[in-house]
């Protein structure tokens, strides 16, 4: 026959079961989300933006994914990049793989050929995707910086036509300088069969229309210094009569190259170019590149992407952003306001 359990025992095991009650209780509790301090906030999920590059190896493209990668991180977004590579179908295919893949919440797009990928980025805001445009024109008028594509969250761009009018203007002007009549101009297009380049080249030839400037000989650098430099050996070799040399930031890098390893003098031409880089800056500060176009990709990465963190973070859609909003001298580097500009590109 079992004997009764002692008083003291059964008081221990009543003190046991308690805490082992509370031990219990406490795990429950520890369990339970700790609670938000009155003043925080919870952390912010951590969201993924595809970057749909003009090209990555692109010395324009660098300073303009280093402030999308610089505003993003500061606010607790990943970027991806996919390398068009100068390719407007390889764009379309790559937006394709961002909108099948489901795992983007957004979508910056720096367009090769604008019109190619109207279709594609319209099927990524069908499918809820924020996108935000930069640099180039998402469209087919390259003779305005207003959207063109309903549903963006941003249109942050530069105008091809405004660059090739300045471009035409300082061409005039610096033929001026000494009353050069005719004026003989070699033109290196970039990508000459590009929109960009057309609307470009198509605004510069109605600015000198009707005045001494006289395109004599065009070449292409596919934004390529040593590209450029062939085609200059080639033009000054064909056409010894050159006085002026009219292209990018990284076609005139090719020209003074061309110039110095004939022997020549930079001195006896006259350059005008467009890029606004830290090496154009220099040179038409000490006078041996008379004027340059300014463009800012750094300012429209920075402005394209802190759109994106306002329509990802807070519903905002900011509309045409205007990179170039009180720039100094319309945009345009002279050698009488070098100082006021900082090149925002090596060149």
């Amino acid at each position: 026959m079992r004997k009764a359990q002692p008083a003291r025992f059964r008081r221990l095991l009543a003190v046991s079961m308690t805490a082992v009650a509370a031990l219990a209780l406490a795990a429950c509790a520890s369990a339970e989300p700790a609670p938000v301090a009155e003043g925080d906030a919870p952390a912010e999920e951590t969201l993924q933006v595809a970057f749909i590059s003009f090209a990555v190896a692109n010395t324009y493209d660098e300073p303009m994914l280093a402030e999308i990668e610089r505003v993003a991180a500061e606010n607790n977004i990943e970027i991806t990049v996919f390398d068009g590579n100068l390719d407007p179908n390889l764009q379309v295919t790559l937006i394709q793989d961002v909108i099948a893949s489901g795992q983007y919440d957004g979508m910056i797009t720096q367009p090769v050929f604008g019109p190619a990928l109207v279709d594609v980025v319209q099927q990524a805001i069908d499918a809820g995707l924020t996108v935000v445009n930069i640099d180039q024109i998402l469209g087919d008028d390259f003779t305005t910086g207003a959207t063109q594509l309903e549903g963006l969250a941003a249109n942050v761009v530069f105008v091809p036509s405004d660059l090739g009018t300045k471009l035409g203007e300082q061409v005039v002007d610096a033929c001026a300088t000494q009353d050069l009549d005719p004026c003989n101009v070699a033109f290196l297009h970039d990508v000459k069969a590009s929109a960009i380049g057309i609307a470009l080249y198509d605004a510069f030839n109605a600015v000198i229309e009707g005045t001494p400037v006289t395109i004599v000989a065009e070449g292409e650098t596919f934004y390529n210094p040593a590209a450029a430099q062939t085609a200059v050996s080639d033009i000054l070799t064909a056409n010894p009569d050159i006085d002026l040399i009219a292209t990018s930031d990284q076609g005139l890098q090719g020209a003074v190259q061309a110039i110095e390893s004939a022997g020549g003098a930079l001195s006896d031409y006259l350059m005008v170019g467009y890029g606004g880089s830290v090496w154009s800056q220099q040179r038409v500060s000490e006078g041996a590149v008379y004027a340059n176009v300014l463009q800012v990709p750094a300012t429209e990465g920075r402005l394209g992407m802190e759109a994106m963190v306002d329509a990802l973070r807070n519903g905002n859609n900011q509309g045409d952003v205007d990179p170039f909003a009180d720039l100094p001298g319309g945009g345009v580097i002279t050698q009488e306001n070098a100082a006021e500009f900082t090149g925002e590109w090596a060149g």
